[in-house]
Order: C-alpha cells, then structure tokens, then sequence
C-alpha cells in the first residue's frame, strides 16, 4: 500500500504560540505532531543560503519529513514582458537549487496573469517559459526537481486543471499540483474529485496521479473565483477533504498533501492524516 505524506505550509499559529523560530526547529516539532512533510516557503523570494537549506535537509532526514518548496509568487509565465519571463525562469532555477540543498524534490510554480492574452495565447507563452525552465534546469544538473505548476484560484488568472495538465505534457517529470480549494473556487463549489482525477490520469497516466502534488484548504470565494483561506471550522465553505482521503486509498496513490489552512493548517493536516490512516 502507498502512503500519502502530510504537512503544512509555512509555520502556523500554535508553532508560534509555542514560540518555535528557527526552520530546524519548526521540522522537528511538526513531526512531533505526527507528521510527514513540510512546504517551505519562498513566496517573496529565494533567500535561504546554502549551509541552512543543508540543515534542513539533515533535520527533515532525520525526522522523516518530506520537503518542498514554495517558489516566489511574482512568477509569470505569460508575461508580455521578455523580462518578466526570463526572470521566472531565474526563480524557478534559484528554488531548485534551494530545494536541491534541502533534499526536497520538488518545487511549486505559479503560473501567474493573463497578460492581456487569451487563454490559449497566455498557455502557449507559459509552455514556452516552461519549456526553457525545465531546459535550464538540465543545464545546471537540478533535472531531478520537480517543476510543479499550480492550479490557481482565480478564474481570470492562467492555470485552470486542464492549463496546468498541459504544462505537465511538456515533459513527464513536471508534476501538477492541485490545488482542491483553488478548484472549487474556480468551480464555484461544484468540484467532484473522481472527475478531476481521472482527467489527471488520462492526460498524464497512472504514475503521475499517484505521486502528484496536492495543496488543500477549505476557500471561501465569490463569482471570481478564490477570495481568502479559510480553516477546517468553516461549516459555509468546502471542499470538505473526507471524499479526497478515501479517492487517495481508493486508486492507492501516494501524494504530497500540504494544508493551507488559514492558521491552523499543522492541526487541519493531521485532521487529513488521521482519517486517511483511519480509512487506510
């Protein structure tokens, strides 16, 4: 049987009540809560050195924590500025690199705006982007980290599931990262699981369903799309995560799951982990 790991993003509100500072000793206390993965942060930039990052990679290995990263948010696939696009690719290469040090095999990539294009034109323009990353990573011996485009939660941004599943066909290590809350957004609370996974595993096939990437958080939204992250408490918003855990056991697939809940996203993440070790 596959096991999914469990972690949350970034440090939440009870590691700072209990005054938990340094990234070494964030690792250890989120496997004292029993569990299994950890998505580092660099939304505003890439600013771990490298003696750090190789802590980290000897604290996660020695608590059996899974790491990722989050790379910059200013990334812009699609951008109608040359400049904006060749320096994504420079955030993407300078995350692999913090992920490379850190031990952590992948890293998440968001696609960003239109930029005044259609979707087909902006898509076109971010494969491309995405093309010359991935190349440039090869260059520079990171081919092994996983570039992982997320699905976004706004509907006029790029990066619907099925944008995302067409960067993933630019080559079969980039992996998706679904975003099930950013999801519902888009569908206005209309998501079903078992579709979004099949059209994952029919445009990507088995073995990068079962080791996608998943963010996960409940999301209350408006007409477009995402407005603010919300946590397990909220009775008004979904997803609700059960179904998701028992799709997971279901087709055995063994999945990143880092929660993004609004302060709570440690507790919201072992919530996740108990029922799907319970289900399991």
């Amino acid at each position: 049987m596959s096991d999914a790991k469990f972690g949350p993003a970034g440090a939440c509100e009870r590691s700072a009540a209990e005054k938990i500072k340094s990234t070494e000793k964030l690792i250890e206390w989120i496997a004292a809560n029993g569990l299994t993965a950890f998505e580092y942060q660099c939304g505003r930039g890439v600013m771990v050195k490298e003696p750090k990052a190789r802590l980290f990679k000897q604290k996660a290995e020695e608590c059996g924590i899974k790491l990722s990263i989050h790379a910059p948010y200013f990334i812009s696939l699609a951008s109608p500025e040359e400049e904006k696009r060749l320096n994504s690719i420079r955030y993407i290469f300078e995350s692999a690199q913090a992920a490379d040090w850190m031990g952590a095999d992948r890293i998440v990539v968001h696609p960003g705006g239109l930029g005044k294009k259609s979707r087909e034109e902006a898509t076109a323009l971010a494969k491309e982007t995405l093309a010359a990353a991935q190349r440039h990573l090869d260059e520079q011996g990171l081919g092994h980290i996983h570039i992982c485009p997320e699905v976004m939660g706004k509907i006029n941004q790029l990066g619907n599931l099925t944008e995302v599943l067409d960067f993933c066909t630019l080559d079969e290590r980039i992996l998706p990262c679904v975003d099930f809350g950013h999801l519902n957004s888009r569908l206005q609370g209309q998501m079903d699981y078992g579709r979004a996974l099949n059209e994952i595993e029919n445009t990507l096939g088995i073995d990068r369903l079962r080791h996608m990437h998943i963010h996960f958080s409940k999301i209350e939204y408006t007409a477009g799309g995402e407005k603010k992250h919300l946590t397990f408490a909220d009775e008004m918003y979904g997803p609700q995560f059960e179904p998701l855990m028992e799709e997971l056991v279901k087709r055995d697939m063994s999945p990143t799951v880092i929660c993004e809940s609004a302060g709570t996203q440690t507790d919201d993440a072992k919530t996740m982990k108990n029922y799907y070790d319970a289900i399991k």
